[in-house]
């Protein structure tokens, strides 16, 4: 399952009824105090995570005394069926618990904003006369219902056929969207096994003392202890009975010696051990450095990436061991402490993360350096509007306009060529490849340091990218296309790089005579940087016959090649795919426009 939608009312200071979608990635971007962690609490709430508890405190304080505190997710990719037990299988869809779209939506309330929190799914679901309710009758009532239709089921026994045959019988059911509760009979099963197919929720706060203590470090390190354990179970167990045997001659010699002092006490004591060792509790792992300086007393910047990384190794164990199951990372600033290069990985990490099937990061951020760095489409920004209500936006022009304005994230205004390609997987394939170059003393592009060269993909794909294009789109500097060629005869940019051609500006295009990018990759590059063998022509899809070879999608494997396989390229092997020097004379053409 995957989460779609979160909406929120009478939460803290989220009022009125506040919606947020959710991607595979998804950043909460917003001034500090707005609401971001809110957010995080409320899906933490819903699923019942630790560290997330509902206090009555937490109801909006501009709520009225009889309102509901209400938290609901709407979820996509849902199960093809539902097994209550061995003779009872059935389907959201058969009980009437979907939404008009067909998607799955639960809403947690609090009444009044007390109790623990009832779920009731919000569903178009039957209103007719013996059609509604039924799903929280028991079976001698949904019997009594079939008899009163003279109908019979398969088997009377089984309340998913009883209803089967009522909704049958009654045919116009007079479908309307409800709020239906799933607090008991087989309303509360079909909940129970729905949340067996809920996305594992795994949260990591910003506000803790990062230490090697903590529970993000320590279960993953317990589950360590305890597989290694499992996996030498016969050598302790051999251990436990010797210490036994031991320990029963020692305790039976002392009850002899006692006979000869007291019989009758000696008589009444009998050696026995009251349990077995608990062999996880004996042994403790942590860690420490080359110079034996443990985890707790290393900087916060080192601390906070050895927890976020213990952070995701649990939760993928946790995906590991409910396969069926989606995971949903929500990670609260994970820029604190981090310097703008590790906040850059990180990034790169999450997005790698956000591609796994079953994956979804929740981010929040208020620091210009990490929210300028995530794609453009995953940007939700939460304000407050001049009415003091907090708002969600995402996908618009102003709304992008608005946190760059609000976060600090400026245009680079010392930019002289612009080098427009289609997307990130191009940008990366540049930046490794011309490093490569200049590493072996050729004369290329330094996308990663020159400020004078910007990088820039066609569809905006970051914040950053999105105010440069906006920017630099009306300042009238040259710029470099390159588009793929694609396997489309006439190519599909051929208009744009005409287009492009004609310009008086000093602006230049170029389609590449290959397929793509991926193209011009060295086979022994592929095969080095990710240990597989595949034949590269200058027609095939590549990132398809990779995402094959290594049992991934295409999405995941052209990532993969360039920023991967492309640094095992080299000049010789460039020529070797590249003998006319067409890349070498894109980035020449790149290099003559820089002032």
């Amino acid at each position: 399952m995957k989460l779609k939608t979160l909406k929120i009312q009478n939460f803290r200071a989220y009022q009125e009824e506040t919606e947020i979608s959710f991607d595979n990635m998804t950043g909460l971007i917003g001034r500090n105090d707005v609401g971001k962690t809110s957010i995080l609490d409320a899906l933490g709430i819903f699923f019942g995570h630790k560290l997330c508890k509902y206090e009555p405190t937490d109801k909006c304080v501009y709520s009225n005394e009889n309102d509901d505190v209400i938290i609901t997710c709407e979820f996509e990719e849902l199960p093809s069926q539902i097994v209550i037990d061995a003779t009872s299988i059935t389907s959201l869809q058969a009980e009437y618990l979907l939404t008009e779209e067909g998607t799955l939506s639960l809403s947690r309330v609090f009444n009044k904003g007390k109790g623990t929190g009832a779920y009731v799914a919000n569903c178009i679901h039957p209103t007719a006369k013996n059609a509604k309710g039924i799903l929280l009758k028991k079976n001698d009532e949904l019997k009594a219902i079939a008899q009163s239709l003279q109908v019979e089921a398969n088997d009377n026994r089984s309340n998913v056929s009883l209803r089967e045959v009522i909704y049958q019988s009654v045919g116009d059911l007079k479908l309307k969207p409800q709020a239906v509760s799933l607090s008991k009979e087989d309303g509360k099963a079909i909940l129970e096994q729905i949340q067996n197919h809920l996305p594992h929720f795994a949260l990591f706060r910003a506000d803790r003392p990062s230490t090697d203590e903590e529970a993000e470090v320590q279960d993953p390190m317990k589950v360590a202890i305890s597989q290694a354990i499992e996996d030498i179970a016969p050598q302790l167990e051999e251990v436990k009975n010797q210490v036994r045997d031991r320990a029963l001659a020692v305790a039976n010699s002392t009850l002899s010696h006692l006979s000869d002092l007291d019989p009758e006490l000696a008589m009444s004591l009998t050696p026995d051990f009251k349990a077995d060792p608990k062999w996880e509790g004996i042994f403790k792992l942590s860690l420490s450095g080359d110079d034996n300086i443990p985890i707790n007393k290393r900087g916060s910047g080192v601390r906070r990436l050895v927890l976020i990384s213990f952070f995701k190794a649990e939760a993928e164990r946790i995906k590991r061991e409910y396969q069926d199951r989606g995971v949903i990372y929500a990670i609260e600033e994970p820029e604190t402490s981090q310097h703008p290069d590790k906040q850059k990985l990180l990034v790169e990490a999450f997005s790698d993360m956000a591609e796994k099937d079953g994956c979804q990061i929740v981010i929040t951020t208020h620091v210009p350096a990490l929210a300028e760095q995530l794609p453009v489409e995953s940007i939700r920004h939460i304000f407050r509007n001049q009415a003091g209500e907090i708002e969600v936006n995402s996908n618009r022009d102003d709304v992008f306009k608005l946190i760059a304005r609000d976060l600090g994230v400026l245009p680079d205004s010392r930019a002289q060529v612009i080098v427009c390609v289609e997307g990130p997987n191009d940008i990366a394939f540049f930046r490794n490849l011309s490093s490569i170059l200049i590493s072996e003393g050729y004369v290329a592009p330094d996308f990663d340091n020159d400020p004078r060269i910007v990088l820039l993909p066609l569809g905006g794909d970051t914040l950053r990218d999105w105010v440069n294009g906006h920017y630099l789109k009306n300042i009238g500097k040259p710029e470099v296309h390159i588009y793929d060629r694609d396997d489309k005869n006439p190519p599909k940019y051929q208009p744009t790089c005409d287009a492009v051609n004609a310009r008086a500006d000093g602006s230049i295009a170029f389609i590449t005579s290959k397929r793509e990018a991926e193209n011009y990759l060295h086979p022994d590059a592929i095969s080095e940087a990710l240990n597989i063998q595949v034949v590269v022509t200058d027609d095939c899809d590549v990132p398809t016959i990779v995402g094959a070879a290594l049992g991934v999608n295409d999405r995941t494997a052209k990532r993969k090649l360039n920023r991967i396989a492309v640094k095992k390229m080299t000049k010789e092997r460039l020529d070797e795919r590249d003998p006319n020097g067409e890349i070498l004379g894109w980035l020449n053409e790149i290099v003559r426009r820089c002032s």
